[in-house]
């Protein structure tokens, strides 16, 4: 049924256009033309102005948006994880015109990689998550699997991390460039691995393997890095090694499976990779964005991507650039609720841990590392002692997780010269974590019944100083002692509340003005064990400091040489007595950490030559001077917050780490009832004392 009105001179004519089931019929009325008044309405308030211009607003920012489902894109139920990425890789990842999908293709000729750039507000991020759920859902972790690098300072991919995606082996997020290039180097360790394997087996690619080898799991790798460029920010050993690294990835990553994708908001400016490595990525994708990065991204004579007016609006180019490969298409939108429900979905497949059978290392910079998660930590806490040796060669600390794929942060104390630590820089809550990871390593865990006597706050009251071992030897356990400076009120609750004796049993927490007892007794314990009058099995103490600049006692005498007048040996003093446990503690079990909040303190307290006994030492943000001075280089200045270098002088060795958190008191407790139980399962075990050799 169809009416239609129109003017015709002075009368109005009305058509009629009935068409019933089976009839066709047009009816034409005149009537007179009617009057027609207008009535005025009094304007607005200019408040409601201002709410009708943003209501406006509001909705024209959606007048040109134009969405494309998932589910257009996405497998049918029975068809996830049923793909074979074999002969490579094909997903859809969009619309093109009324009735098409734009697919993306690699593994094929020279499409290899991906190049992705587009202004903020482009789509880029909702491409990227289009890619690597569409490829998630497709093909299994037997088939793809994911290093995912956002240089962002967003949480693009933490969802990946949370959700725990099967296809991922690494997700940084928030990433720092040191991580990154290790990243890269563990593919190129890959690239190597596959070009030897392939060697052995006398095939050359990864299609001519799983066709000889269908039984051997060869999956293919995408290497996934949002923001780029960031790799080239500064001009140094990271920027050349990553660009050395990415280059033959590039270029060798074909037969090996291996494909990569940069994603950047602008190739434009000083920073970003060798022309000649981008002219070797054969597919480009353009979102909007500025004429001159048309042209980059595209080439010289096509500048189709400055036409682009909307977000989610693309150009998928597979020829290098050149105009002919242009294919205009519409990126699919997928909400952040749906993708994790569909993440998740795969978690609950019965095949999951049948396929997802790789660890994933998530590096979230603006997060610190859970303590809690430290693999060997864990696994030493929980371990028996070894009833073989009298006493441990080497006592570890975790201290944090490293700016790197590698394991966590340690340092090991033995006994010999130079085995202390010495932590400069003004961040006492990173210095505090740092304490707390040590206490955690030493002071809880394994232990035999005697040292909970003989080490325990209990066994000491709170004016007199700490049992440092027993004389017969009984206990093989590590002690801590701590000096807390007092002056952080809240710093020195948190450390009792957190460590009480349940916890920690053989952690003796103690205040400033205990300083010249503790310092005393453990010089005297020092020199009965130089002189053998102590056990051979002694256990090892762990004697810390924080904030050495509050400590006036233990501060040196400028004048100091060692002799007094006429050449008698001068009385000793805390302070020398510390210089003697710092250079003479260590051969006998005794370790000393001090933490002092700037370098000049550490140097008024301390000496030069005191400092080359610390042979571990943890620096935070210094000026370039002070860092050249502690640990050889002027690295430290540059570390941004959260961020702290372990130097080892034995090997002039600088990495970066992220300090542990703070340990929660759950996990804590959870660990000393695991080691209580432990500890009452031995008692009806093996009891070495009382077999019989014959």
């Amino acid at each position: 049924y169809e009416i239609r009105l129109s003017l015709v001179g002075s009368e109005m004519c009305i058509r009629d256009r009935l068409r019933p089931p089976g009839t066709a019929g047009v009816r034409l009325l005149t009537v007179p033309k009617p009057a027609i008044e207008f009535e005025a309405l009094a304007p607005p308030d200019a408040a409601d102005y201002v709410s009708l211009i943003r209501a406006v607003g509001e909705q024209s920012k959606n007048a040109r948006r134009v969405e494309v489902s998932f589910s257009r894109i996405a497998p049918k139920p029975e068809s996830i994880w049923t793909h074979r990425s074999a002969d490579g890789i094909d997903i859809p990842i969009g619309r093109a015109g009324a009735a098409r999908l734009q697919y993306m293709r690699l593994g094929r000729g020279t499409s290899q990689h991906v190049l992705v750039a587009g202004k903020t507000g482009s789509g880029k991020s909702t491409l990227l998550h289009i890619l690597i759920t569409n490829l998630a859902l497709h093909y299994s972790p037997d088939e793809i699997q994911f290093y995912l690098i956002d240089f962002k300072k967003g949480v693009e991919f933490r969802t990946y991390a949370a959700n725990k995606l099967p296809h991922a082996r690494v997700v940084a997020i928030e990433s720092d460039r040191e991580f990154g290039l290790s990243v890269l180097e563990r593919l190129d360790e890959v690239l190597q691995e596959r070009g030897e394997l392939f060697r052995v087996r006398g095939v050359q690619d990864v299609p001519s393997f799983r066709r000889q080898f269908p039984s051997e799991r060869m999956p293919r790798l995408l290497l996934l890095i949002d923001e780029f460029q960031e790799f080239f920010t500064s001009e140094d050993r990271v920027s050349s090694r990553a660009s050395l690294l990415l280059d033959r990835l590039v270029r060798q990553g074909r037969a090996f499976g291996i494909h990569v994708l940069l994603g950047s908001q602008t190739l434009g400016g000083a920073y970003s990779l060798a022309r000649s490595t981008l002219g070797q990525v054969g597919i480009r994708i353009a979102l909007q964005c500025s004429e001159s990065d048309a042209h980059l991204i595209l080439s010289e004579e096509n500048s189709a991507a400055r036409l682009l007016t909307r977000p989610g609006e693309a150009i998928y180019n597979d020829a290098n650039g050149m105009v002919e490969g242009n294919h205009p298409f519409q990126i699919a939108w997928l909400e952040e609720a749906q993708r994790e429900s569909m993440i998740h979905a795969m978690t609950q497949r019965p095949d999951y841990h049948q396929r997802a059978d790789g660890r994933m290392i998530v590096f979230e910079g603006n997060v610190a590392p859970s303590l809690e998660l430290c693999g060997p930590l864990n696994a030493w806490l929980k371990s028996d002692s070894d009833a073989t040796r009298h006493f441990v060669d080497t006592l570890p600390a975790w201290i944090g997780e490293p700016v790197a794929i590698a394991a966590p942060m340690c340092v090991e104390f033995r006994r010999s010269g130079g085995q202390n630590l010495l932590i400069v820089g003004q961040e006492g809550d990173l210095a505090d974590t740092i304490l707390a990871s040590i206490i955690v390593s030493w002071s809880a865990g394994r232990q035999d019944d005697t040292s909970r006597t003989s080490s325990s706050r209990g066994a000491t009251g709170p004016h007199e100083s700490p049992s440092v071992g027993r004389p017969d030897g009984a206990t093989h356990s590590s002690q801590m002692i701590f000096l807390h400076d007092g002056r952080d009120r809240a710093s020195q609750e948190r450390f009792a509340a957190t460590f009480p004796p349940a916890i920690a049993p053989r952690l003796s927490l103690l205040p400033a003005s205990e300083t010249d007892s503790v310092v005393a007794s453990l010089w005297t314990q020092m020199n009965q064990r130089e002189c053998g009058d102590a056990a051979p099995d002694s256990p090892e103490i762990i004697f810390a400091i924080r904030n050495i600049g509050q400590f006036r006692s233990l501060r040196r005498d400028e004048d100091d040489f060692g002799m007094s007048a006429f050449g008698a040996p001068k009385e000793t003093t805390p302070a020398s007595q510390l210089g003697d446990l710092i250079r003479k503690g260590p051969l006998v079990g005794i370790h000393v950490v001090i933490w002092s909040d700037t370098f000049s303190n550490a140097m008024r307290w301390l000496s030069n030559s005191l400092l080359r006994e610390f042979d571990n030492r943890v620096a935070f943000r210094l000026n370039q001077t002070d860092s050249a001075s502690l640990i050889d280089t002027p690295a430290a200045a540059s570390l941004s917050q959260g961020r702290a270098i372990l130097y080892r002088d034995q090997t002039g060795s600088a990495e970066r780490f992220r300090p542990f958190n703070w340990p929660s008191t759950a996990w804590l407790t959870a660990i000393s009832a695991t080691v209580m139980h432990q500890s009452a399962s031995d008692k009806d075990g093996l009891d070495i004392d009382q077999l019989l050799i014959e």
